[in-house]
């Protein structure tokens, strides 16, 4: 019964925790809620009990916590990362602060949960959504045959911003169909009736930093020489992400060979059945567990390609539920503090 913290409790992903713990049943003796200033003083219930967000502060706070799940941007997650691991607690981190870092492991457990037990520093790495949905489906393939290069392009909701962005894009609908100048905060453009081909800041290569995660994590989470080149657009969905991937390998794959092994992949539901319009769509994933995979077919342009559609709630599995998933393994191998 391990002393649980949630760093950024106020935040989409902080109350995504809640839910999640609460839903898995996940063991708890004492639990605790940070924030910032802002959100300090907030009162959350969780299993009929009330819990005040305490002020994150450099102190000793942390003495008796065994996990702490930290969603509070890359930021606070450097200048805090020392007063959370001290007294040995293990810090699994949402933010992109740690991902890249030599000494930090990145972690997806359906692919790597053994890569959580050799942590230095006693942090671990969540890796970005888009890349946690991806690699989900990418590993049960990468057993049939190994994979040589991913190309894929991201249709990201507006959740992936966070909880003002989802609330932006309501409020931009309402401005545009009342004939109201949208509000635009948090994104480039308006994103109510429109896409916009840019997630993050653009780097010198011409490919934006989250287009960049998923080339670098891709390889560190599969421990591969991949090569992924991404495309990632906003889209005017509120929750859920929508991926469109191919890829290619050094034998091919079969349609029939690769849903196989999607559907007795964990964390992954097959729903590919076109001819019923049976495919995975964000509407109907938002609030699931599992990455949905559809449209699974040859690529008509590589004799050893294979392409796929796949859904996924970037809030739940992208970010809290994997999360929680790494402290479910730490604690069923024993290797909490």
């Amino acid at each position: 019964m391990p002393n649980v913290a949630i760093v950024g409790a106020s935040g989409a992903v902080g109350q995504e925790f809640l839910r999640v713990l609460d839903e898995r049943n996940f063991p708890i003796n004492n639990l605790v809620l940070f924030g910032s200033e802002r959100s300090a003083g907030r009162k959350y219930t969780f299993r009929g009990k009330e819990y005040e967000v305490k002020l994150l502060q450099h102190n000793d706070d942390f003495r008796d916590i065994d996990i702490a799940f930290v969603s509070a941007g890359g930021g606070t997650s450097k200048e805090f990362a020392e007063t959370i691991t001290k007294h040995g607690a293990v810090m699994i981190d949402n933010s992109s602060a740690f991902r890249m870092d030599a000494d930090v492991p990145l972690v997806v457990p359906e692919c790597n949960a053994e890569d959580a037990l050799n942590r230095p520093r006693g942090i671990i790495a969540n890796p970005n959504c888009t890349t946690i949905m991806m690699v989900v489906c990418l590993q049960p393939l990468e057993k049939l045959s190994h994979i040589r290069r991913i190309h894929i392009a991201s249709y990201q909701a507006a959740s992936g911003a966070g909880a003002a962005a989802m609330a932006e894009l309501e409020q931009q609908y309402r401005e545009v169909l009342d004939g109201k100048p949208a509000t635009v905060n948090k994104f480039a453009y308006q994103l109510a009736y429109n896409v916009i081909p840019q997630i993050d800041v653009f780097t010198d290569n011409g490919y934006t930093k989250e287009e960049m995660k998923m080339f670098n994590e891709t390889r560190k989470i599969m421990h591969t020489d991949a090569a992924c080149s991404a495309m990632c657009v906003r889209v005017p969905s509120l929750r859920s992400h929508s991926e469109a991937v191919w890829i290619e390998t050094e034998q091919p794959i079969t349609p029939e060979d690769a849903r196989k092994a999607l559907s007795e992949a964990e964390g992954v539901t097959v729903m590919d059945d076109p001819a019923n319009k049976q495919y995975p769509m964000p509407l109907f994933t938002a609030g699931k567990d599992d990455v949905y995979v559809g449209r699974i077919r040859r690529d008509l342009a590589n004799d050893n390609g294979l392409t796929f559609w796949l859904c996924g709630d970037q809030i739940k599995k992208g970010a809290a539920l994997n999360a929680v998933q790494i402290a479910e393994y730490l604690l069923r191998v024993g290797n909490v503090k």
